[in-house]
This record gives structure tokens, sequence and C-alpha cells, in this order.
């Protein structure tokens, strides 16, 4: 427990935006993106969110479901998850970081267990309950608390993330989130699954 309190203040001070070298334009994919999906399908939805944006675990609670079902499952779409530090930056920090520990095929997993968590996270203030709840969704992808401590204690992948982080905002010019990028086309704040069926069927016609 003392450790990741510990972890949590040093996120508090490390999370920041530095100057970097972007490449690519809005929603282009880079080496270091989480995606779901046919790499080689005619449309990329990508998604600038945050693990601390109360509206983005809104998003995912209405809509990801029903989205990665009609989409993603069918190869239609190929979904990539832009890292972003906006809200409650260690909450957000700490869930990129035990989601990257947990492993590629429980990355997902991980996302959508912090995000279904977030209220009760943002309420909780840097206590034991806010550090219960992350151990429990470490746990819960098969991570040991000595894990848990060292992933969000972890110096390199804090700067592995913001580098992520700032790569990413500043090539695509993204300053809040959520913002949805089909092929290109920017759509910021919440859609609903009409603006994305919109979005992604004219995309679809066009790559045609």
């Amino acid at each position: 427990m003392r450790a990741i309190a510990a972890a949590f203040a040093l996120l508090g001070l490390a999370v920041s935006l530095a100057a970097c070298k972007p490449a690519g334009g809005p929603g282009a994919v880079a080496s270091g993106d989480m995606s779901l999906g046919n790499p080689n399908a005619k449309v990329t939805v990508a998604e600038y969110a945050s693990l601390g944006c109360p509206i983005c675990a809104k998003w995912n609670s209405d809509n990801f479901a029903a989205f990665k079902t009609k989409y993603v499952d069918t190869g239609r779409v190929r979904y990539v998850l832009k890292e972003m530090l906006t809200g409650d930056e260690p909450v957000a920090a700490a869930g990129f970081l035990l989601a990257r520990c947990a492993g590629k095929d429980k990355y997902f997993q991980v996302v959508d267990a912090v995000w279904r968590q977030e209220a009760d996270l943002l309420e909780s203030g840097r206590g034991a309950d806010e550090r219960d709840r992350l151990l429990k969704v470490g746990e819960s992808a098969g991570m040991t608390d000595p894990q848990i401590n060292a992933c969000i204690s972890d110096d390199n992948a804090l700067t592995a993330l913001n580098k992520r982080v700032n790569d990413s905002a500043t090539a695509a010019k993204i300053d809040s989130t959520p913002t949805f990028v089909v092929n290109g086309k920017v759509l910021s704040g919440y859609e609903d699954m009409a603006a994305l069926d919109k979005a992604i069927t004219e995309a679809e016609a066009a790559a045609k």
C-alpha cells in the first residue's frame, strides 16, 4: 500500500508535457499505439482518450461494446487508442502504465476496468480506497502486488508514456478528450454511435 502511495506521489510530480518532435497527422498510427481489429481495414478510427477523463469513461460505457461488435470484430475498422493525460493525470498515468504492464492481450481489459472504476477513483482522492481499486484492477489481469507497485513506479515507462502523449497530441493538434479521428477526419468531443456510423460510412465510400 505504501509503495503505491509513493508511486502516486511521484506520478503527480512527473507527469508533464515535454518538448518533442512529432511525426504524422491526426489519427496516424505510431509504433507504440495499442489497437484492435484488422490492421488492413479500409477505415481506422483513432480515439484520443484519457483514463482520467469522465467523458471518455462515459463513452466507453455507453458505446464501446456496440462499436467493437459492429465494426472492429467484423474487420471493417481498425481501432487505435491514443493515450492522453487529461483530467486526473496521476489516475490516467497509473491506469495506462498498468495496462501496458499487463501485456498486449490484456491491455484493453485493464483500460476498460479503469474506466469503469473511474468515478470511484476520482472521488476517493489519493487514499487507501484508490490504491485498493487499482490493486484489484491489476490483480484481475493476473498481476501481483509487487508487480503493480513496480509497474507504476517505473520512471522509464512513465517517460515513454509522456513521449507518446506529446507525440500524439502535438502531431494532431489535439487539446481535448475524447477526440475521434476517422481516416483523418477529426470529430471532437463525445460522439454517439449515429455520428460515428456516418463518419465510418463516408470513409468506407471514399476508400473504395
